[in-house]
């Protein structure tokens, strides 16, 4: 393949004619002069069977020096199995996000494509689907504890080792909730960025192993059969307040927390499906308790008395608010039982324990 045809002078001498033509220098090399008189270097090739053109300037701006030292270059990467139109077009692109990530600085904006955009963009396509307080919170969390290590990353060369660094200090702290709770977070960033075409691969995932887990402390429970029937019995017989000894008595047939209990409403009973469905503000939706035939007495029993009012377990005091949220603990350490032995909130392990015990009390 012959190249360096022409010497300089031929360029030069060129003039224009009534219509464009081309002068070859060879090797796909060549000027195209048009009939407005302007120069331009232009290489053809050809790549997987398609004529492509790649313009190198116009002469003699670009020489005629410089047009093959181009052309080349464009020759060796053809031999490489390499498109330079895409070379080019990516070469475009990187110039194009640079421009755009420098004004998005100035802007206060992430760098596009880093960790922070990405966190960004996953925040929010969740703000729908949280509560605002929440997704506060969820936001604030990955600000402070993980932005400041990683955010400034490109999303695909962030490390597992980088990730591990920044639970580091909450693992050292034994803020071991937070930790898992911060970890899930960033592994959730990086599926959202898989599924997006923003990554490739999810490197928190190894890093999970390396958080310990939680050491769960369970609440003082009964366990035994029969002491638990003792305990059914001594909520029986306990003489307190009539508004009282309701609430202490229905609170082994619902298993729900004191606090669920105490703000009982009357809205949510429904005595003839024999339904309490207190709503529940985490999950946002009514959560349905079956009420058995003792916990419908117990609420038969309330109704003459604060059937007319909003709570079904009312304070004493009269201002219209719920019994104290420590009167059924109180109530239990006045028979006896110490927080250190059984707690007003039953754990689910407990569950079947009281059902047997009903029996054996």
């Amino acid at each position: 393949m012959a190249i360096n045809i022409n010497k300089d002078a031929v360029y030069r001498a060129a003039k224009p004619k009534e219509k464009d033509y081309p002068i070859s220098d060879g090797g796909g090399l060549t000027m195209l002069v048009t009939k407005s008189g302007v120069k331009r270097w232009v290489f053809i090739y050809r790549f997987k069977g398609k004529q492509n053109r790649f313009g190198f300037g116009v002469y003699p701006d670009t020489s005629l020096d410089v047009a093959r030292r181009k052309a080349e270059e464009i020759r060796a990467q053809i031999s490489k199995g390499i498109d330079p139109s895409e070379v080019r077009k990516t070469e475009k692109q990187t110039i194009q996000q640079d421009q755009q990530n420098t004004d998005r600085i100035k802007a206060g904006l992430p760098v596009l494509g880093s960790f922070t955009d990405v966190a960004q963009q996953w925040l929010k396509s969740l703000e729908h689907l949280t509560k605002p307080q929440t997704h506060i919170k969820k936001t604030s969390r990955i600000e402070r504890l993980v932005f400041p290590s990683i955010g400034d990353i490109l999303i695909n060369e962030v490390k597992s080792s980088e990730i591990l660094a920044l639970l580091k200090p909450l693992i050292d702290k034994s803020q071991l909730e937070t930790a898992h709770r911060v970890h899930s977070e960033i592994s959730s960033i990086f599926d959202y960025g898989i599924v997006h075409n923003l990554c490739v691969y999810n490197p928190a995932q190894p890093v999970a192993k390396q958080i310990p887990a939680q050491k769960v402390k369970h609440r003082a429970a009964i366990i035994d059969p029969k002491l638990v029937g003792q305990l059914l019995r001594d909520i029986q017989h306990y003489q307190g307040t009539f508004v009282v000894q309701m609430a202490f008595r229905l609170s082994p047939l619902v298993f729900q927390r004191p606090g669920e209990i105490r703000q009982m409403l009357w809205a949510d009973v429904d005595l003839v499906a024999k339904e309490w469905r207190p709503f529940v503000t985490k999950t946002d939706f009514h959560h349905i308790v079956p009420l058995s035939t003792q916990a419908v007495a117990i609420l038969e029993a309330m109704q003459p008395l604060t059937g007319h009012q909003q709570y079904v377990f009312p304070s004493s005091r009269g201002d219209g608010r719920p019994m104290s949220d420590n009167t059924i603990r109180t109530t239990l350490k006045s028979l006896g039982y110490d927080s250190d032995v059984m707690t007003a909130w039953v754990p689910n392990n407990s569950i079947n324990t009281f059902k047997r015990a009903r029996m054996v009390g």
